[in-house]
């Protein structure tokens, strides 16, 4: 289970990558590691005398363009980590989306945000329960986390509404709104 970390009025809640999706970022490294292995290999030869890089100019381009097509998608597969830093001092929230050495953050006021819920996705064969920082009409909810069992979902509901003061709402098995 992932909960919430708690450092001085900051609180970090890490969304941990399915293993799926480094499982799939393999297939895609190794292919990307072949072409650019085979592009070492033929720039190798032209510079050591036993070929002209003149006439291995495109197939070098082409397996290096080839090789960074399908390598940089499998690195950010690899590395994609996303996580949501509350800070209660500064009444701040940064959601930051990271892979590899890139940090895409962005940041929003934590007064816009009234109440923590619980939903569910009403698929009986397999339920997740999302636990929500949700505001106004208007203001997107931040999704902090998902669960398969709604225990794990109400402990993090209750952990984070009681550190930041908010209270929290259960709306599983009710409709969902019109809009």
């Amino acid at each position: 289970m992932a909960g919430a970390m708690t450092v001085d009025g900051t609180i970090r809640i890490d969304r941990p990558m399915p293993w799926v999706g480094r499982l799939l970022s393999l297939p895609l490294l190794a292919a990307s590691s072949y072409l650019l292995w085979n592009v070492a290999l033929g720039l190798r030869q032209d510079f050591f005398g036993f070929g002209r890089l003149a006439d291995d100019l495109v197939p070098v381009l082409v397996f290096a363009g080839l090789g960074l097509l399908v390598g940089i998608p499998g690195l950010i597969l690899l590395t994609f980590r996303y996580f949501v830093v509350l800070n209660e001092t500064l009444r701040q929230i940064v959601i930051t989306r990271q892979f590899g050495p890139l940090n895409i953050r962005s940041s929003r006021d934590l007064a816009d945000y009234h109440f923590v819920s619980i939903n569910d996705d009403y698929d009986p064969q397999a339920t997740t329960y999302d636990v929500n920082l949700c505001g106004n009409k208007g203001t997107e909810p931040i999704t902090l986390q998902s669960f398969t069992r709604r225990d794990e979902a109400d402990k993090l509901a209750s952990e984070i509404g009681r550190l930041l003061k908010l209270p929290a709402r259960d709306y599983v098995g009710t409709e969902p709104d019109a809009d």
